[in-house]
């Protein structure tokens, strides 16, 4: 990878578990699976991360604008679901490959904000970059490299 160590996340999984060990720079965590899904439950979902960084991105987004305008805004809470759902008027809903990803995002802003800041709020949480990565032409691009043991 061309860019530098400080920017690559990396994901171990062993021979077994679903269990995955994830190191961003200096901190690490554990993804998994819950166990009726042949997992252990020992950490969050890869879904559960993917949610994670778009409320989090969203909540961060909302605080610097609101700070900036000075406005009131006390507290911010983004609830996300994901689900998969049938295209509208799909003649071939029940054949693979036409399900669409959906997130829901239900955006709670606390303080004595106006209905007019509260509709502006809204519309930039659209624009956090996490939001505007997902929803754009999110392009992966994928390389094999050699088998190596590393040693730890």
């Amino acid at each position: 990878m061309a860019e530098s160590a400080d920017k690559t996340v990396v994901v171990k999984v062993g021979p077994e578990a679903l269990l995955a060990d994830v190191q961003a720079g200096r901190h690490t965590w554990l993804v998994d699976e819950p166990a009726d899904v042949g997992g252990q439950d020992r950490g969050p979902t890869p879904y559960d991360l993917l949610l994670s960084a778009l409320g989090a991105c969203t909540a961060i987004t909302l605080r610097l604008y609101a700070t900036q305008k000075k406005w009131p805004l006390e507290g911010i809470e983004v609830r996300l679901r994901h689900q998969r759902v049938h295209q509208q008027d799909c003649e071939q809903c029940e054949q693979a490959g036409h399900m669409l990803e959906e997130v829901q995002k239900e955006l709670r802003l606390l303080g004595p904000l106006t209905t007019e800041q509260r509709q502006r709020l809204e519309a930039i949480s659209a624009k956090c970059p996490v939001q505007k990565t997902l929803t754009g032409s999110l392009r992966i691009v994928t390389s094999l490299v050699e088998e190596t043991l590393i040693e730890e």
